[in-house]
């Protein structure tokens, strides 16, 4: 079993979270010493107890993994894991980085030197909407890389607004990279790739996009950035959730005024 199985093996992993298994990681070093940890040896350490020894133990994640490995390298579907050399230093640095990223695209791009960041609501107005295009296309001369999350909306116009200069863009999902969402940005999905742009996820092929999975997909937005720019927001809206994260991780945040 090589060294990328194990890796697909951990971002499986259900109900133990990047923290946990960071502490794993710096404590056995590889995630080949943690699958071969005993029940008795997960018991004995700190913040362990036995529902957690159980997942980590259970059979259905530990199954199928060569499938994955054949699915990512057919669809040029590529794994950065946080032991790299090249993993972003800006994300390594936030309080809960993602131990691997899946990737489609140019690799490179999430060490960019300037990346801001462009979230708003989906249900945005033209107004937002052009706005968003209008800020991205404007970075993008400037060889600003444009990061969003594809996302209906403002999301949406930002990575259309860099593509329309031929700028770098990268788009974060809250999804696997073989579960377009929404689907209807499929065509958005493939010009990204095609434009020399980036598709990152932190879940493994085969997850479909999940609500709770959004708060987690924005702090990986918010972390690659440099500053965060918000076109229009709503009340208690996922993009404020976002905000929150930048100000904690202490990015600038600038906001487009109505």
């Amino acid at each position: 079993m090589n060294d990328k199985k194990y890796w697909i093996w951990l971002s499986r992993l259900e109900g133990i979270g990047p923290i946990k298994i960071k502490q794993l990681l710096e404590s056995y070093k590889t995630p080949e010493t943690i699958w071969k940890l005993k029940k008795e040896e997960l018991l004995k350490i700190k913040g362990i107890g036995e529902k957690i020894a159980n997942q980590i133990l259970n059979k259905k994640y530990r199954s199928n993994l060569e499938q994955y490995v054949e699915y990512m390298e057919k669809y040029q579907i590529g794994i950065i894991t946080i032991l790299e050399k090249d993993y972003p230093k800006k994300l390594k640095n936030i309080y809960d980085p993602p131990i691997v990223l899946y990737y489609k695209g140019n690799r490179k791009l999430v060490s960019s030197n300037k990346i801001i960041g462009i979230v708003g609501c989906r249900n945005c107005s033209i107004y937002g909407e052009e706005v968003s295009k209008k800020f991205a296309q404007d970075l993008a001369k400037e060889e600003v890389c444009i990061i969003s999350g594809m996302a209906k909306g403002i999301d949406s116009a930002a990575h259309i607004g860099a593509l329309r200069e031929k700028g770098k863009t990268i788009a974060v999902l809250g999804s696997g990279l073989d579960r377009v969402y929404p689907s209807e940005n499929i065509k958005l999905y493939n010009e990204i790739i095609k434009n020399g742009g980036l598709i990152l996820s932190e879940y493994v092929i085969g997850t479909n996009a999940n609500r709770m999975n959004f708060p987690a997909r924005n702090r990986i937005i918010s972390g690659l950035s440099d500053g965060l720019l918000v076109v229009e927001a709503k009340e208690k809206s996922g993009t404020l959730i976002t905000v929150d994260f930048a100000l904690e991780q202490g990015k600038d945040v600038f906001v487009v005024p109505r």
